[in-house]
């Protein structure tokens, strides 16, 4: 069954082809027979009870520096596309909220992946409040007093933006800290929103590892070691993958979260787990299928259209 699939993604010129999982999912697209439009965030828009998108047919290719190939410069109508896949990264703003509830209005006609609705209600550092008992102490608040409490109580935290991504404004702050409340200037200066902090986890000295789940199951993992001296362990900022197999306790937390992220709709979900503890569901535009496929032959990206394709085949 082919499908006409739109990717709404960041621009597509500067990706990476060996890491980038869009890219991907795009290959994996095109090999199944679907046809490909491409277009970026800013090229949404609503008219007249429309959902519209100005952008591009497109053709993937692994070749470095000759990646892709753009068609005619088009506007589509998204309602008459099977499959629409929201794909920009974070940071989770505005923009981000609005083009969810843009793409809300194309289903159930036509399938958004991940779920627009619950991509909104679910963002990656407070999806994960559902499920106390598997995570680390944890605090979400903007008021000085009310962290400085937290970081007495448990000594060594990890504070954070409540909807960053990437490992970008992610400090340790140890007993022996006292850059708290200047680190609170420098966050409340930038915008309004709260913080999160949780009781830092020794074991992410040995990695922070990331478990791809495809439609509420998981498929494999990856570890991602710190360089030395980093606390991040993020891709982004250095970090290593490394392969890795599922713990008891990672297959106990994917069968926790597992039917939630199943009937909301997330179909392509990384969760982060630090030792025992799950400290992330990322929802937004996970990322990490590429290095899983290189270390033990998984194709991901085969399993997250055997799922789309069932579902639409389900109508």
């Amino acid at each position: 069954m082919a499908l006409k699939v739109a990717l709404q993604m960041d621009p597509i010129g500067p990706i990476n082809i060996d890491a980038d999982s869009t890219f991907r999912i795009g290959l994996e697209a095109q090999a199944r027979g679907h046809e490909l439009f491409y277009y970026t965030p800013d090229r949404l828009s609503y008219r007249e009870g429309r959902i519209l998108a100005r952008g591009w047919p497109l053709t993937l290719r692994r070749e470095k520096g000759n990646h892709y190939t753009l068609g005619e410069e088009t506007e589509v109508d998204l309602a008459e596309w099977d499959v629409v896949w929201l794909r920009q990264d974070p940071p989770f703003d505005m923009s981000y909220i609005t083009n969810t509830h843009l793409l809300e209005r194309l289903t159930p006609g036509t399938l958004v992946v991940n779920d627009p609705f619950w991509v909104r209600n679910c963002p990656e550092k407070l999806l994960v409040l559902d499920f106390p008992h598997l995570t680390p102490p944890t605090l979400i608040a903007r008021d000085l007093a009310t962290i400085r409490s937290f970081k007495a109580e448990h000594g060594d935290i990890i504070l954070k933006p409540l909807y960053g991504n990437g490992g970008a404004g992610v400090f340790r702050l140890d007993p022996s800290d006292r850059n708290l409340a200047s680190l609170h200037e420098l966050f409340t200066g930038i915008n309004r929103e709260p913080l999160i902090a949780q009781k830092y986890v020794p074991a992410v000295v040995k990695g922070d590892k990331r478990i791809i789940l495809v439609d509420g199951e998981p498929v494999g993992a990856i570890n991602r070691v710190p360089a030395e001296g980093e606390t991040r362990s993020n891709m982004h900022v250095g970090g290593r993958p490394e392969k890795v197999g599922l713990t008891a306790r990672d297959q106990e937390i994917c069968a926790a979260i597992g039917p939630l992220l199943r009937e909301k709709g997330q179909i392509f979900v990384g969760i982060d787990v630090i030792g025992d503890w799950l400290t992330e569901i990322n929802v937004t535009s996970p990322t990490g299928i590429q290095e899983l496929e290189r270390f033990d032959g998984t194709n991901t990206a085969a399993l997250i259209w055997e799922a789309i394709e069932a579902r639409r085949a389900a109508g």
